[in-house]
């Protein structure tokens, strides 16, 4: 089995989906912009220092759609799709996800964003697998805030992925090429898990990294 693992914020899509969804909700009038702005910012600061307290990040990001409801949760988010997302999708990252495919890989988006506001990207890119952060839902289908399962991040996306091969009867023994992409220096775990770590447009400290270890470095949006 060859597997080709793809970040998605600041990899594929030059921006933060959680955050650029966050900002999205404020535009529908869901969110005081000054304060929930402010929030916002800090989380993602916490998040590039690799400082972020996850827990506490996805019940601030899923608030707005516990309060919403599902319905306009739903609609709103075809409207982020359409209006943010899709204008930032570049043809070198579909390219390059596309060559992957034709060979005949594995390929996996390994996200530390929920999985509500990444799966409509993942099927953009026209990828069937996705590892995102799960939610606990309610009865009536809305996400409580809490996390279910490990999340994807930091060293959860090893734990993550190794539960996605366990599902398939496989081990990291049964992989025989494994390539990650990610600009971010709180993926160093799954980098360094990988036969084929690539620093994507990365962050100042991934690309330190990557200049030591003679990692290959790729830009998608220049």
């Amino acid at each position: 089995m060859k597997l080709a693992l793809f970040d998605l914020d600041h990899t594929l899509i030059p921006m933060d989906s959680d955050h650029a969804w966050g900002q999205f909700t404020v535009t529908l009038g869901w969110r005081d912009a000054e304060d929930f702005g402010r929030a916002n910012d800090v989380f993602y600061e916490h998040y590039k220092a690799g400082t972020l307290d996850i827990a506490e990040y996805v019940r601030f990001a899923t608030a707005a759609i516990r309060e919403q409801g599902m319905e306009k949760s739903i609609a709103a988010q075809a409207r982020y799709m359409s209006d943010v997302v899709q204008k930032g999708i570049k043809k070198s990252a579909l390219d390059l996800v596309r060559r992957h495919q034709a060979a005949g890989e594995e390929v996996i988006i390994v996200t530390a964003t929920n999985e509500f506001v990444t799966r409509p990207i993942a099927k953009a890119f026209g990828v069937q697998h996705l590892i995102a952060i799960d939610l606990v839902h309610d009865a009536n289908g809305l996400p409580t805030g809490e996390i279910l399962g490990t999340p994807s991040f930091r060293e959860g996306k090893v734990v993550r992925v190794e539960q996605w091969l366990a599902e398939r009867g496989k081990t990291w023994g049964d992989v025989t090429q494994s390539t990650f992409y990610s600009d971010s220096i709180n993926d160093l775990p799954l980098l360094e898990k990988v036969s084929h770590p690539v620093a994507t447009n990365p962050d100042a400290r991934l690309a330190a990294i990557a200049e030591a270890r003679g990692w290959p470095q790729l830009n998608l949006f220049s």
